[in-house]
């Protein structure tokens, strides 16, 4: 394999593979960023088409909104989302909140705009790559999301990091510094945020075609 000497040389190496040619533009697939949200949770231990699933049976309810799930039936909400698996927890979870989002925030808009990390790790069910999941995806800000595949992936090109912190900071750095050249390679003027998803979606992509290599 190539060498990679940081998060830049790993976003270069991604690049060559062509991986996210039919995606959309921010990879996370979704109708909108209420959604990714609820997707960020319901995918928690457990496989993306199951989520798809969870998310088809709530637009059919017509309950895919803010203020719908702070008030949705949880017998119903339960059976909706059961694809999803801890179908108990995940929807007690995510009513209560939607719940906060409205008294804290008001609307989802602000809460996009406005929530910060601390606040999201304080949410029963959201840690670290949940809240940066949400972070970078539903709400556009600059985090960097890291997850098992990134830590596989890495360990690939020799490196080992003691905790989710570190290999974030790993990634966020070596993409930062080179935030320039990242530019005059793509032509046009691209956010921090897309770069981030971009290049967070291309790993998950290359390991789910190579889990072995």
């Amino acid at each position: 394999m190539n060498r990679v000497d940081n998060a830049y040389d790993l976003w270069l190496f991604l690049k060559e593979q062509n991986l996210l040619e039919n995606a959309p533009e921010f990879w996370w697939p979704s109708s909108s960023d209420f959604e990714v949200l609820i997707g960020a949770i319901l995918t928690q231990n457990t496989k993306w088409v199951n989520v798809e699933q969870s998310i088809k049976n709530l637009k059919k309810l017509d309950v895919l909104s803010l203020e719908k799930l702070a008030t949705v039936d949880l017998d119903t909400f339960i059976v909706a989302i059961t694809p999803s698996g801890f179908k108990n927890q995940k929807s007690v979870r995510i009513k209560k909140l939607c719940q906060n989002i409205l008294q804290e925030f008001e609307t989802f808009e602000n809460f996009s705009k406005c929530v910060t990390r601390e606040w999201l790790l304080e949410q029963k069910g959201i840690g670290p790559e949940t809240a940066d999941a949400v972070l970078c995806y539903a709400c556009h800000q600059d985090y960097f999301v890291v997850d098992s595949y990134t830590n596989r992936l890495l360990k690939r090109f020799g490196y080992s990091f003691e905790s989710y912190e570190d290999l974030q900071a790993w990634c966020e750095y070596g993409i930062n510094e080179n935030f320039d050249k990242i530019i005059k390679i793509y032509k046009k003027d691209v956010s921090l945020n897309f770069v981030y998803c971009r290049l967070h979606g291309k790993i998950v992509e290359y390991m789910k075609s190579n889990p072995k290599d």
